[in-house]
């Protein structure tokens, strides 16, 4: 998160829309209204400028509007790709919704096309994504096709001309749904980019029966955004917990949350993370009421067992007042199946958790955050070779199907067709 403390002379707040997600909106909110600098740029979609006009008001900040056009057409490709990933053409990004996914479309076209693919999704650091992005942009490859998780999305220059929905549901946590309008319109929205080489931009899907819901995602209008997310910040965690001495800290988060009330732009953001590494570090002992907050906002992956375990040391560690070392060896190599390839994208997320760690706390307490920095580029640069070599099936996940064209067990029914009012 951006430092609230520094001064800058000018802040740029990218995605801004990101305010209004369930749990990581409080990141944007809390940028907006607590980074210092003599002007700040707000870049994102137009669902956010009604409520970004309110905020400012309430500021007494002075808000000046652009509104930019995009340069090239985006059009739909009505015939699909057939349900056959045979059709993909060179310069396509075919965009899938878990990491599975991904990878089995990615061998699936290589084995069965003359294209070759780079790969993008969320877990992968920012130096691979970059680096994968280069080469997919390099016409002197045979590196052609992306394939791609919504990460796609955001913070890439990308040489796109057509975007491909491998499917349009994704499971959420809790069950499968359709992708949001919004998303959909960003993702496609990334063919023939203003730069790119493509006189326009395209997209479509893989299968007929959701092109569909392609084109009524690209005709909706951005929902305006009412309201955004928050979280409180330490010294309001302390003001309260002083109100309840006998409480451990998960406690105080709860009743926190039951007790608070937020103005009608205002949400409390889910904090199921938070609660997950506050209950893992109640035992830990040495550790204040702020170290316990700040330790919770490690960007640790409470899926993975093996990052718990790291920060669980970390902190264990610290409130020990000893050195907290890496504890990590590097890898020989790349990664020749999924199995070693995870395991370089979690150690690649630890490292980046030390370093994060090494940036809240004193120098003394997290003395390795060169090594750690030096390790974390070795690795990303092993996780880019391995992915350009990767040529195995994902480990076996439990994963959710895709949903059935009308309607499944959850309810969900496919919209009807807009494919005519659509051409009109």
């Amino acid at each position: 998160m951006v430092s609230i403390d520094e001064m800058y002379d000018v802040a740029v707040i990218d995605e801004i829309q990101m305010m209004a997600d369930a749990t990581r909106g409080f990141a944007w909110t809390r940028a907006l209204l607590g980074v210092k600098a003599d002007e700040i740029h707000l870049c994102g979609d137009p669902s956010v400028l009604d409520i970004v006009r309110k905020i400012c008001a309430e500021t007494g900040d002075e808000l000046e509007v652009h509104h930019c056009e995009r340069f090239k057409k985006l059009e739909v490709e009505a015939k699909t790709l057939l349900g056959d990933l045979k059709n993909v053409k060179s310069g396509d990004c075919v965009v899938a919704f878990s990491r599975r996914e991904i990878f089995e479309v990615k061998l699936a076209i290589e084995k069965n096309t003359k294209h070759r693919c780079c790969v993008i999704y969320g877990a992968l650091p920012p130096e691979t994504r970059r680096q994968q992005a280069n080469l997919f942009n390099d016409q002197d490859n045979e590196f052609d096709v992306l394939v791609a998780s919504d990460a796609v999305g955001m913070g890439l220059n990308l040489n796109i001309r057509r975007v491909v929905f491998y499917n349009l549901s994704k499971y959420n946590g809790d069950k499968v749904v359709p992708v949001p309008a919004t998303q959909v319109k960003q993702i496609a929205g990334r063919a023939g980019r203003r730069g790119s080489r493509f006189p326009v931009g395209l997209t479509t899907t893989l299968h007929l029966d959701d092109l569909a819901y392609l084109i009524e995602c690209l005709k909706q209008p951005f929902d305006e955004i009412k309201k955004v997310g928050l979280f409180p910040f330490f010294e309001q965690v302390e003001s309260f917990a002083a109100q309840l001495p006998d409480l451990n800290f998960p406690k105080i988060l709860a009743k926190f949350a039951e007790s608070c009330r937020l103005d009608g732009m205002y949400f409390l953001c889910k904090h199921d993370h938070i609660k997950k590494v506050a209950n893992m570090l109640e035992k830990v002992k040495g550790l204040s009421l702020q170290d316990r907050f700040n330790f919770c906002f490690a960007p640790a992956n409470i899926r993975d067992p093996k990052s718990m375990y790291h920060l669980l040391r970390f902190a264990s560690d610290y409130g020990q007042k000893v050195p907290a070392s890496i504890a990590m060896g590097m890898p020989k190599g790349s990664a020749r199946n999924d199995s070693e390839l995870l395991d370089l994208e979690t150690k690649h997320q630890v490292l980046s958790m030390y370093l994060w760690l090494s940036h809240q706390f004193d120098y003394e307490r997290f003395p390795h955050g060169k090594k750690a920095e030096a390790m974390a580029t070795d690795i990303a640069d092993l996780l880019g070779q391995s992915l350009i070599k990767a040529n195995w099936k994902p480990e076996t996940r439990q994963t959710a199907s895709r949903p059935k064209p009308r309607k499944n067990e959850d309810g969900y029914e496919r919209p009807k067709s807009l494919i005519t009012s659509y051409e009109e």
